[in-house]
């Protein structure tokens, strides 16, 4: 069974290793135009699927992942008691291209398709998915004050953001959210001491970019040495140029932080996932994890 972790305050018990939903509904990631294509409608469902039969039961979707919810819905609403559900709003789909709208009506009606998109009666956590200018959608109030009535109806269990650094701090002290997805890896360090005051705080933290966008795996190796990020090339050197390695780091550096909930990993195909099962149940030596942490940290 793998190993659950209990997300905060909120009473939920959520896998280790979740899946982020980004993939199966955009294009997005490493790579061209084809490698960055999202799957077929009936991939998307043969890896959702996937996802549960491994036994991953935290899922973590968006409005401004396109065909993300809507795939959800098709093709694994019917193994709902299966998993936590995750979703965000505030950053809208409209094919090819997303938009911001925080007003209090936009939140409500992108929370109510959310819902139908899905094809549930509740989402368990419901997320701030944040723009340009996160300080003013806090000090404006509509979309928590949207977010506040869905959860007072029933449709949303619990309150979360999804914040960059230049509002984290001010999340984890407002009191207003139960859940926060955070940016953090082996490569970018900086919230390491936030995500253990918001776990003081009871405040359950989803992490995301755990993997750098893929830049802590075997993708790596796909980019010249001369155009990867310096720090990546030295933790390849690191790690013997041997990708698995420093991809085996990556998920331990952040297995190692005891406020960390639950890792959202992404991906289009579900042996990924499970290659980041296999890597993470594997012993790593912990003195060369130090020395990556070292690197990554200056």
């Amino acid at each position: 069974m793998l190993e659950r972790r209990t997300l905060g305050s909120t009473g939920l018990q959520v896998t280790f290793i979740g899946f982020g939903a980004l993939e199966v509904g955009r294009d997005w990631g490493l790579g061209d135009a084809e490698q960055r294509r999202r799957p077929a409608e009936e991939e998307a469902g043969e890896t959702l699927n996937a996802v549960l039969d491994m036994g991953i039961n935290l899922i973590d979707t968006a409005r401004a992942y396109h065909e993300s919810e809507a795939r959800i819905g098709k093709y694994i609403a019917h193994r709902r008691a299966q998993y936590v559900l995750c979703s965000k709003c505030g950053e809208h789909s409209d094919e090819p291209r997303t938009y911001y709208d925080f007003s209090y009506r936009a939140v409500k009606d992108s929370i109510d398709l959310s819902l139908r998109l899905l094809q549930t009666d509740v989402i368990d956590v419901m997320q701030i998915h944040f723009g340009p200018a996160p300080q003013k959608v806090l000090d404006d109030g509509e979309t928590l004050r949207a977010m506040r009535e869905a959860q007072e109806e029933g449709k949303v269990r619990f309150l979360g953001a999804s914040p960059g650094m230049d509002v984290l701090e001010r999340c984890i002290d407002s009191g207003d959210f139960q859940v926060l997805q955070i940016g953090y890896s082996l490569l970018d360090q900086s919230a390491h001491d936030l995500i253990l005051r918001a776990y003081e705080k009871g405040i359950g933290v989803l992490t995301r970019s755990g993997l750098a966008a893929g830049w802590l795996t075997p993708r790596a190796l796909t980019v010249p040495p001369e155009k990867r990020p310096p720090k990546v090339q030295r933790l390849l050197e690191l790690c013997g140029g041997d990708a698995d390695l420093l991809h085996s780091l990556a998920l331990h550096f952040l297995h190692r932080h005891p406020g960390i909930g639950s890792v959202l990993i992404g991906t289009r195909r579900a042996q990924n996932l499970e290659r980041n099962l296999q890597l993470l149940s594997q012993p790593v030596d912990e003195a060369l994890l130090d020395k990556a942490t070292a690197i990554g940290r200056e």
